[in-house]
C-alpha cells in the first residue's frame, strides 16, 4: 500500500498498463495533477521498481515511462479496480 498509495499512484498505473507514456501525455490523462506531483509519484514507482524509465536521444529528448516486468504484475489489480469503478458508477446511475 506504501507504494501505490498517494492519490495518483494507480491512476497512473492505470495508464501505463495500456503501454508506455511519455511524460506531457501522462500529464494531460491525468487532470489536475501539478508537475511536482507528476515528478515524484513517477519517481516513486520507479524506485519501487514498477515503472521503467527510458531516455531517447534527439532533440529533444525523449522520455518514456512504461511498466516494469514487476509492474506488469498490476494488471490484475488495476483491472480489479476498473471494473469495482465501473460497478460503483452503474449503481450510482440505476
Amino acid at each position: 500500500m506504501r507504494v501505490l498509495g498517494g492519490r495518483w499512484r494507480l491512476l497512473l498505473v492505470s495508464f501505463l498498463v495500456d503501454g508506455p507514456r511519455r511524460f506531457n501525455e501522462l500529464r494531460r490523462d491525468v487532470p489536475g495533477i501539478s508537475q511536482r506531483s507528476l515528478t515524484l509519484d513517477l519517481r516513486a514507482l520507479e524506485a519501487a521498481g514498477l515503472v521503467r524509465r527510458t531516455v531517447h536521444a534527439g532533440t529533444p529528448v525523449r522520455v518514456e515511462y512504461a511498466l516494469s516486468e514487476d509492474g506488469e504484475r498490476l494488471r490484475p489489480v488495476v483491472r480489479a479496480m476498473m471494473d469495482f469503478g465501473l460497478w460503483l458508477k452503474a449503481r450510482a446511475e440505476a
